[in-house]
């Protein structure tokens, strides 16, 4: 119209050509020159047409995205229904979107065949708790690529014995083991490789609970996306989908909202690259996934030890004993989530196993034939001596009070303490040692008490034990 007008047509004129009234054409020919031909923005500008409902929340939905500009729509709608908002969410959505531009990721997609392939993964991320405290949370994630139903699980390290008992437990909350298992970073999968990404040299504790698991492995190297279709970044997407989205209390409360979202994806939100929900395509792909070889309470890493001349076995620091006859041998250590077995030539023995650091497992048969191999009383009583202080910090305080109040008689006492320990174990002494100190009783006689000993080791009379 406004074209019409300059050309030097009267408005009656361009009133004809265009269709509209001389009314129309008077109130255009006052108005401003068109600068644009954004319908949708003039609309906006002139506030045509029904007012949205989600106008009203522009301001909360900016403050939003101000403080979470990577925020998904998802959570901002959730955030704003909080807030009071009933409308549906292709009004809000497209008030998101006015706010905020948008990154567009350009990818490739392959498509497995059901129970052929399962993508694993660590990742970390610094999560801020509503109290203002970060913490770096590494996280273990798993997906079936088939029916693309998920795992996720909190660990406390990126180690390869995390990776394999996370992989074993996921593939027991799949229902199976694939064909394949596709791993994105090799550090703690592979130990040698060629330039092109070809794995010369396994890691041989991963290598083992592969073998153990039924499983074969191919590794994804980083900015290789084309090998074997690792096109997803299934780290990136949990955080974008999950940590970036949320709000935590605390651990306890990161722990809850994950195994709520892990559910939710997996049996009531229909998957973007397949459209059905994952929970529906796992109870088809179940008939192609094969049981794993042993259960994760049962799965061992074999790792190889030498006895030492002390007839000790030393992992992570911790020593774990062994008969006096081992000595010397070359052996086998199956660690398990919660023990050790120890295998070297004919000589086996299983221990709880130690967490923390520089912890002694000692079991009682091992001391009684330690002290057998020595000769000597005062050689024996030193080393009960010895294996007393393995008991802990308790009992090197509770011993050096004992040996500077009797210089001279300590041994006797040293006897009966190493009687109460090997009937009654360290976790107990220990603890009977504790009591004694706090108490202000270095005695023999109290320490017995506290394990319900009424007569000392050897029936020696309460008045020798001081």
């Amino acid at each position: 119209m406004q074209v019409l007008l300059a050309a030097g047509h009267s408005q009656r004129e361009a009133a004809s050509f265009s269709g509209l009234s001389v009314r129309s054409v008077r109130r255009i020919a006052k108005e401003v020159a068109v600068q644009h031909t954004d319908d949708a923005m003039e609309r906006q500008d002139r506030r045509v047409g029904r007012p949205s409902k989600a106008a009203p929340y522009g301001e909360l939905v900016e403050k939003i995205l101000a403080e979470e500009p990577t925020l998904m729509s998802l959570e901002v709608l959730r955030r704003v229904r909080l807030a009071g908002y009933v409308g549906g969410k292709t009004a809000l959505y497209q008030l998101i979107a006015g706010l905020r531009p948008k990154d567009v990721e350009v990818g490739m997609r392959f498509e497995g065949l059901p129970g052929e392939f399962s993508q694993h993964d660590f990742g970390q991320v610094d999560v801020r708790f509503m109290s203002g405290t970060i913490r770096r949370v590494h996280f273990f994630a798993s997906r079936l690529k088939w029916s693309r139903s998920v795992q996720v699980s909190l660990v406390p390290n990126q180690q390869v014995e995390t990776l394999v008992r996370s992989l074993a437990d996921h593939f027991e909350g799949f229902g199976g083991v694939p064909l394949c298992a596709v791993f994105d970073r090799p550090k703690t999968v592979a130990l040698e490789w060629k330039k092109n990404g070809e794995v010369t040299v396994w890691n041989p504790v991963f290598a083992y609970a592969a073998l153990e698991l039924g499983f074969t492995a191919e590794v994804c190297w980083p900015y290789q996306a084309r090998q074997k279709g690792s096109v997803e970044s299934l780290v990136k997407w949990v955080k974008g989908s999950f940590f970036k989205q949320r709000r935590f209390v605390d651990e306890d409360d990161l722990r809850a909202q994950l195994a709520e979202w892990v559910e939710d994806v997996n049996c009531r939100t229909p998957s973007r690259a397949t459209g059905i929900i994952p929970e529906v395509r796992r109870q088809e792909e179940l008939q192609r996934l094969r049981a794993p070889r042993v259960k994760p309470g049962d799965l061992a890493l074999r790792i190889p030890v030498h006895v030492g001349p002390t007839a000790e076995v030393i992992h992570e620091t911790h020593s774990y004993s062994m008969p006096p006859e081992a000595a010397g041998l070359p052996g086998t250590l199956y660690l398990y989530r919660d023990r050790v077995r120890i295998v070297a030539g004919r000589f086996e023995s299983v221990h709880q196993r130690q967490h923390g650091r520089r912890k002694v497992s000692r079991l009682a048969e091992h001391r009684s034939a330690h002290l057998a191999a020595v000769s000597g009383a005062r050689g024996k009583r030193y080393l009960k001596r010895q294996q007393l202080f393995e008991v802990g910090e308790s009992a090197v305080r509770f011993l050096t009070e004992l040996v500077h109040a009797k210089p001279k008689a300590w041994a006797v006492d040293v006897d009966r303490l190493h009687a109460l320990l090997q009937a009654f174990g360290p976790e107990a002494l220990d603890r009977s040692f504790r009591a004694a100190l706090g108490a202000g009783a270095v005695s023999i006689a109290f320490v017995a008490s506290c394990l319900g000993q009424n007569v000392l080791p050897f029936d020696q009379p309460r008045e020798e034990a001081g």
